[in-house]
């Protein structure tokens, strides 16, 4: 019997009076998924372990134990975003408990597995038999979640590979309702987002997301006049300490073992300068970036940006307003971000792979919108942008 074996003990105490306690000290995955059916949209649970003995083992090992639907990756990933705690405080995966630490772990929903197939229509950029690379729209996630288990992109692949261009999602992530998923983007960020239809192809594509190779570029139209034209955001990125309803999904700017390294390269490409006619005062200006990431954290770009004091038109999250026409009504309220260019190496062949996304209409007009109210606006020439006629809005001579 091992110091971090899941025999039965005495460790488990359920705190929420709802049974997520099966016997042996296991929480129990049926009803983690009956309490988040009937659950509020913000609502998790949380159980409590109390160390009867010093078992000699790492926090993320240990839970691995009595969480059995998720995986160490997705436990440490859990213990980083602050749901794991000992003695009330948040924790570090390698820490090792001992006899008579309290651990709470607020949970996840867990997930179905089950993908049921969608005609929901996706733009395909891109597809042959090991990959398929999407425009993905606004307003739809990208695989299922605890409370969104259709509509999904997956839902809509699953019914392409049936019904249209034959094949399937690789099996990695299929246990966690992720079959494919090799990166994510937020529910209304538009653009280029990348699926693999096997294993193998799953496995080298995640390679290259990891060791940094993929040129993933961003547009992003923002509040004020974004200055210098060219600059590195080098701030950590971690989960709000906020307990407040609606707050959970939010990351901060954290110095503190929770925030994750994180770099964006912001660089300018248009301003514009509006009169005080349409726009708030004090709020005139808007600025057209290209954001070029190195790592990948969750909101990244949104918090980068927002910490610099340019929130993302439309991102109320993080201090967005929406954009109002020239007689100061709403005309877009969603986050104005698109993924317009994804770059990698095609896993098969090795050639380089490299795809751009058009601007959606709606985005497209609000950027014709600031043009034509500040004279064209200001152009801003620096190396190593992508032309914008490659996101289908054209490049504007300097007003």
């Amino acid at each position: 019997m091992t110091p971090d074996g899941p025999e039965p003990d005495t460790d488990a105490i359920d705190d929420g009076g709802s049974s997520l306690i099966a016997q042996g000290g296991k929480i129990d995955q049926a009803a983690v998924l009956r309490f988040f059916e009937s659950a509020g949209d913000d609502e998790r649970p949380t159980v409590r372990f109390v160390l009867q003995r010093d078992r000699q083992t790492r926090l993320d090992k240990y839970l691995t134990t009595r969480i059995g639907f998720m995986s160490r990756t997705q436990i440490q990933r859990l213990i980083d975003d602050g749901d794991a705690r000992i003695n009330g405080s948040p924790a570090k995966a390698s820490v090792k408990v001992r006899e008579g630490d309290v651990v709470e772990v607020t949970l996840p929903a867990p997930p179905t597995g089950e993908i049921i197939p969608e005609d929901i229509p996706v733009d395909a950029l891109f597809e042959d038999a090991r990959l398929i690379v999407l425009n993905k729209q606004a307003d739809i996630i990208v695989h299922p979640a605890r409370s969104e288990k259709s509509g999904t992109l997956i839902n809509a692949l699953a019914h392409r590979f049936a019904n249209v261009s034959g094949g399937s999602l690789s099996a990695v992530g299929t246990e966690f309702a992720r079959p494919g998923v090799v990166h994510r983007l937020d529910r209304n960020t538009t653009g280029c987002i990348v699926f693999a239809k096997d294993d193998e192809t799953h496995w080298k594509l995640g390679r290259q997301f990891e060791h940094r190779t993929v040129d993933k570029r961003y547009l992003a139209l923002v509040h004020g006049r974004v200055e210098p034209d060219a600059q590195v955001i080098e701030v950590p990125v971690g989960p709000s300490p906020s307990k407040a309803k609606g707050a959970r999904e939010k990351q901060v700017v954290r110095h503190d073992d929770l925030g994750k390294h994180a770099i964006t390269i912001c660089r300018v490409r248009e301003r514009y300068r509006l009169s005080d006619r349409g726009s708030a005062v004090g709020d005139e200006h808007r600025t057209l970036v290209e954001l070029e990431l190195k790592t990948g954290r969750t909101h990244q770009i949104r918090v980068h940006l927002a910490h610099l004091g340019y929130p993302i038109v439309g991102d109320d999250m993080y201090g967005g307003r929406a954009h109002l026409n020239d007689r100061g009504e709403p005309v877009f309220a969603r986050q104005a971000l698109h993924a317009g260019l994804l770059a990698f190496e095609h896993p098969a062949t090795g050639e380089p792979a490299v795809f751009c996304a058009p601007v959606p209409e709606d985005l497209r007009a609000v950027i014709s919108d600031l043009r034509a109210r500040s004279g064209g606006g200001e152009r801003v020439h620096i190396q190593g942008t992508v032309p914008l006629v490659r996101f289908d809005i054209g490049e504007q001579d300097p007003g």
